[in-house]
């Protein structure tokens, strides 16, 4: 296990007993059963070498978090994504984060037998985000459009239409209408549902001809709810259950991705856009049936949110035992410190109909007038203004600085929690039942 230090004088000292560390971990564990046959005594061996080598990468990060950045990136000049600069530094840097070796390993298995090498991943990244020089590159680099979308574009513009698994994005009249289309779940998340967004975000962002973008979930084929739209089912939990839901490619993709780039917009290089790099839009999200979970928190970045009567939003994180996204982040500023707790730690379902939905939600409609209120709200943001103005909402309320520290402590908690013991029995049970 040999690779080229960043050049600082603990790094000697620090380098040597990381990688001791690591290797001795690795050895004990190999040794034992996989994690769901292991007694309680050798569940606890393993933690506590766990814990001995995670210790020591805190401290060697914590030391060298920009050196090892800056080694990775050509010292800021090349723009490296969250999945991309984690393979980088597992090469670079043998033991300071998992092999893509054992990552794909660990991927075959249930989120029960796995070792929760992932937690080493959102160690590294919690370093990197929380980084003052580091972690706005990250982030600005995360705003960029994705190959996929670049792809895509000629294709988009000239038609006004593509059609992804999870997301179809079509163009009418300046406005771009995404249709969250998992219609057998309930457009529950996962990996490729948050590929899809992100790819549909950025067309509606880059497409010269769009002024305005709408979010709604299609109709369901799903038995319950067969021939209704619904907004989202929030995360696939049995996709958690089985292992199919990662911490880069899902739960901090989603928020540095397509979520961050509704906020902030998606990041160019234009030297007509002096002015600003970002290409920023107004959007309106309508919601039919029920936003749970992730539905719910991406209320939280819209300009305008429009609900039927009969529907609810809820985010049941104590249920699901894990974090829901930045909403410890945002949910205060709209609803206040005390119903913000009643929703996050107690699950608190709010209806729309209640009162204290508007507290969350622009406007109630029946449902037979969701439509017509939707294109009554399209038609209010569709002005060059209204972009402007929202940037500045955006810049006072939700400061760059203050984001970059929520995600970088939101990367390690959120690993934690996803390996947790109680999350792993809750999401089992949740598995094994239908959305």
């Amino acid at each position: 296990m040999t690779t080229t230090l960043p050049e600082h004088s603990a790094a000697p000292a620090l380098w040597p007993n990381l990688t001791e560390a690591v290797r001795h971990a690795d050895d004990l564990v190999a040794a034992l059963p996989g994690p769901g046959d292991r007694t309680l005594e050798q569940r606890a061996v393993a933690a506590a070498a766990k814990d001995a080598a995670r210790a020591l990468r805190v401290r060697y990060l914590d030391a060298h978090a920009d050196a090892v950045y800056d080694r990775l990136t050509g010292g800021r000049t090349v723009p490296l994504r969250l999945d991309e600069l984690v393979a980088a530094a597992a090469t670079a840097f043998p033991g300071l984060l998992p092999s893509a070796e054992r990552l794909a390993e660990e991927r075959r298995r249930t989120q029960a037998d796995k070792e929760g090498h992932e937690i080493d991943q959102g160690i590294f990244l919690r370093a990197v985000l929380r980084s003052p020089t580091a972690g706005p590159h990250l982030i600005d680099s995360m705003l960029r459009p994705t190959p996929r979308a670049l792809r895509l574009l000629p294709e988009f513009t000239r038609t006004g239409s593509v059609e992804l698994e999870a997301v179809r994005i079509e163009r009418h009249d300046g406005v771009a209408r995404l249709t969250m289309c998992r219609d057998d779940c309930l457009n529950a998340e996962d990996d490729q549902q948050v590929d899809d967004m992100e790819t549909a975000v950025d067309l509606a962002l880059l497409d010269p001809a769009v002024r305005v973008a709408l979010l709604r979930g299609g109709e369901m084929s799903h038995p319950r709810h067969r021939g209704k739209r619904v907004f989202s089912a929030g995360i696939n939990l049995k996709n958690l259950s089985s292992g199919d839901i990662s911490l880069v490619d899902f739960l901090l993709r989603r928020e540095l991705g397509y979520i961050h780039k509704i906020v902030r917009g998606v990041r160019v290089d234009d030297p007509g856009r002096w002015h600003s790099p970002h290409i920023e839009k107004p959007w309106v999200a309508a919601v039919d049936g029920f936003a749970i979970g992730g539905g719910a928190q991406l209320l939280l970045v819209f300009d305008h949110v429009i609900a039927a009567a009969d529907s609810y939003l809820s985010l049941p994180a104590a249920k699901e035992g894990i974090i829901p996204g930045v909403s410890n982040f945002r949910l205060s500023r709209f609803t206040g410190p005390r119903a913000s707790r009643q929703i996050i730690l107690q699950g608190r379902r709010i209806r729309a109909a209640e009162p204290d939905a508007r507290l969350l939600v622009d406007e109630v409609a029946e449902p037979h007038d969701m439509d017509d209120a939707i294109e009554r709200a399209l038609h209010r943001l569709d002005g060059e203004a209204v972009v402007t103005n929202r940037r500045m909402l955006n810049l006072a309320e939700e400061p760059a600085d203050a984001f970059r520290a929520y995600l970088a402590e939101f990367a390690l908690q959120q690993a934690l929690r996803i390996y947790g013991e109680d999350v792993i029995h809750k999401v089992g049970h949740f598995g094994a039942t239908t959305p």
